[in-house]
């Protein structure tokens, strides 16, 4: 977790690989005397399930909760926007953090209860090279050789990660989409889309329900009803409209009746196609 994390070719050629059932040595706690310091200057990517575990035990939208929690840092070289917790501009540290520790512990974001394991997924063809976990070790952790050793497999049940992986795979498979090689620049639109749709997920819930949207695409009544209970149905649903709108996927299906209307209407312009780009056009400037 900390800024000063290793690149990905040392972790590929120095970095001892972990397997789930190899133990490291590694002690956390209230009675530590580096506790928390983990949590300061430091960059907490958050993922779409991070960002609605959090807004949800603060009990606030998510637009107020990403306004007022967190950052999004922008450069030339980026595609998409990132999300990252904010620190307070003092301490540095999360702003989560209080003397007893992390006021949000239970709703922690994936990165926050990884550390201090991370993740490699070599880009190898070699069967021989997968996935595999490594420890990371920063001088500021006094937790490591401890004597508490402990699984991999372990630690991701004792921290709750799985249902962090479960829940973030659709995400997951969004980010290494081969989609993302044919894409230069995102348009200003369509970065506000991928924004919404992550992130800002109760601005996204009246965007599909009320707008045209329903109107205009065929969602199966029970997975209408289901996003409507159902948070992270809604989410998977915006990984799939995602992949629609950026890539062309064939994830969503326009109505019939909406195409040839379009097809109508479009047809001395030349146009004989309602396309995700013009259906995203539409839909901004729809009122339901």
């Amino acid at each position: 977790m900390p800024d000063e994390a290793p690149d990905q070719l040392s972790i590929l050629k120095d970095y001892r690989r972990l397997n789930l059932d190899d133990q490291f040595d590694f002690k956390c706690g209230v009675e530590m005397d580096c506790f928390t310091c983990c949590c300061k200057d430091v960059s907490i990517v958050l993922t779409p399930y991070d960002v609605l575990r959090l807004k949800r035990a603060l009990g606030v939208e998510s637009g107020e909760f990403l306004d007022k929690y967190t950052i999004s840092p922008f450069s030339k070289e980026q595609k998409i926007p990132v999300i990252l917790l904010k620190m307070d501009k003092d301490s540095k540290r999360c702003v989560f953090v209080n003397e007893e520790g992390c006021s949000v512990y239970t709703n922690r974001p994936w990165a926050c209860r990884m550390y201090p394991l991370g993740i490699a997924d070599p880009e190898n063809p070699n069967p021989e090279e997968h996935r595999f976990h490594f420890l990371m070790k920063e001088d500021l952790c006094h937790g490591h050789e401890n004597g508490k050793l402990i699984t991999v497999r372990d630690w991701i049940d004792d921290q709750g990660i799985e249902e962090y992986d479960m829940m973030g795979q659709s995400f997951k498979d969004l980010m290494v989409h081969p989609g993302w090689d044919q894409i230069e620049t995102l348009t200003p639109q369509q970065m506000d889309m991928y924004y919404m749709a992550c992130y800002d997920l109760d601005r996204f819930r009246r965007f599909v329900f009320e707008t045209k949207f329903l109107q205009m695409f065929e969602v199966d009544e029970a997975r209408v009803e289901s996003m409507k209970k159902k948070d992270v149905e809604l989410i998977e649903f915006a990984m799939h409209w995602l992949r629609f709108t950026l890539f062309k996927e064939k994830t969503m299906k326009i109505k019939r009746t909406v195409v040839e209307a379009w097809q109508a209407a479009t047809k001395d312009q030349g146009v004989s196609t309602a396309g995700p780009d013009t259906m995203n056009e539409r839909l901004a400037n729809s009122n339901g």
